[in-house]
């Protein structure tokens, strides 16, 4: 505890644990994406912050996570955070254990007895409602897989319904674990539909210095990972595959609105000349006759642009419609080559792009443009109590113990 050897997820459930053992049974483990605190009280419903002494959080120590703090916040879930009992808090710290013996070689040994404990867990149902234990059991079973077992798309996929289930789809990471997975297994348009739902929760929340892990993440997404695919599927066995299909182009521009709507209401800006240069070299892939048959809605809040809500609503239906009638027997909707699919966009900046993204000919320098004008931000007042310097330092260090994978691999 005094030798820096804990980060704040360890430190956190150390806390916990010497709670148990002085009789203070009450007391449980929370856990955001990237963050640790603790509840105790009747029903759980008091909130303590756990800090390190001695690293700039003094002034967290001890005090309840109020609304002011959670509210459209990354790092609190926006109040839905996954509250342990004794048999998830034990699933915590299998999950977080760390199997690397260097920077470059992982203990074979230590990925074993956490995959067989997790499914130990998984099969006593300790780990239905902790969808990121769930999914670590699916990075797990692709490297290493168990017979007779589920397969790492339907851990996937069930890590996904327990966040919708249980948290009001309020979590990012079983979306991205997923596609993570389809990207490896050149699953691309299933790998851009699971990165499109990710960016759909993230555009609910308000963009801060404390996001830094999930911010990396997008940032990796847009500019490093997608870029890669367009490479890929522009030459060779793949050739234009996914540029060809106009429900690809779909699925890019609701990844985009989702990081456009995380941006706006935030007091950090999100986009740079970066996220730009991206986004108009991956969507200048897309041949304008592709681009032309997508049907495009802009909604703002709960009413389009005309304002009929009810026109919006029977246009949803009618959509839903359609994309039931387009579905296989497996539930796989059907090639999008020759189909006209229909996306919704929320945020201003995509609003606004609307008619570039549809014109013959793709203006990269006006796309840019309004994709890094300044957002339409409010600053919101400071959380009471809540502030800190630290926002990269030991206090936000933890992400449930995700496996580190190289996504190229």
């Amino acid at each position: 505890m005094t030798g820096a050897k804990l980060d704040s997820s360890g430190t956190t459930l150390a806390v916990v644990a010497a709670c148990q053992v002085l009789g203070y049974s009450d007391v449980h483990l929370a856990l955001s994406e990237d963050h640790t605190w603790v509840v105790c009280g009747l029903d759980q419903q008091t909130s303590v912050e756990v800090t390190w002494h001695g690293k700039g959080n003094e002034d967290k120590r001890g005090i309840p996570v109020t609304y002011d703090a959670f509210n459209k916040s990354w790092l609190y879930v926006n109040g839905r955070p996954v509250v342990c009992d004794r048999y998830m808090e034990v699933a915590s710290m299998v999950s977080s254990m760390n199997p690397g013996v260097n920077a470059s070689t992982d203990s074979e040994e230590v990925l074993l007895l956490q995959q067989s404990l997790l499914w130990l867990m998984y099969d006593l149902r300790h780990i239905n409602k902790y969808p990121m234990a769930i999914a670590n059991l699916g990075d797990l079973e692709e490297m290493s897989p168990s017979l007779g077992r589920a397969s790492p798309v339907m851990l996937y996929q069930e890590a996904i319904a327990s966040n919708v289930n249980h948290y009001s789809n309020h979590h990012v990471y079983p979306y991205t674990c997923l596609a993570g997975y389809c990207y490896r297994n050149a699953l691309y348009k299933q790998a851009l539909q699971a990165w499109a739902k990710a960016a759909a929760v993230i555009k609910h929340y308000n963009y801060s210095r404390d996001d830094e892990e999930i911010y990396k993440e997008f940032l990796d997404i847009a500019n490093e990972l997608i870029p890669h695919i367009m490479r890929v599927v522009s030459t060779g066995i793949q050739a234009h595959s996914i540029l060809k299909d106009p429900e690809c182009f779909a699925q890019l521009l609701q990844f985009y609105d989702g990081i456009c709507g995380w941006e706006e209401g935030s007091a950090t800006p999100v986009l740079h000349i970066g996220w730009a240069k991206c986004l108009v070299n991956t969507m200048a892939k897309f041949e304008s006759d592709v681009r032309a048959r997508l049907k495009i809605t802009c909604i703002d809040g709960e009413q389009d642009e005309s304002g009929d809500e009810s026109e919006l609503h029977h246009k949803r239906s009618h959509h839903h419609e359609q994309q039931q009638q387009q579905q296989d027997q497996n539930g796989n909707t059907q090639s999008g080559v020759g189909c006209s699919p229909h996306v919704e966009l929320s945020s201003a900046k995509m609003r606004g792009l609307r008619q570039l993204l549809l014109a013959d000919k793709l203006n990269s320098q006006a796309v840019s443009l309004q994709l890094t004008a300044q957002s339409q931000v409010t600053v919101r007042q400071k959380r009471v109590s809540l502030g800190s310097s630290n926002a990269g330092g030991a206090e936000f260090e933890t992400t449930q113990g995700r496996p580190k994978r190289n996504r190229r691999e």
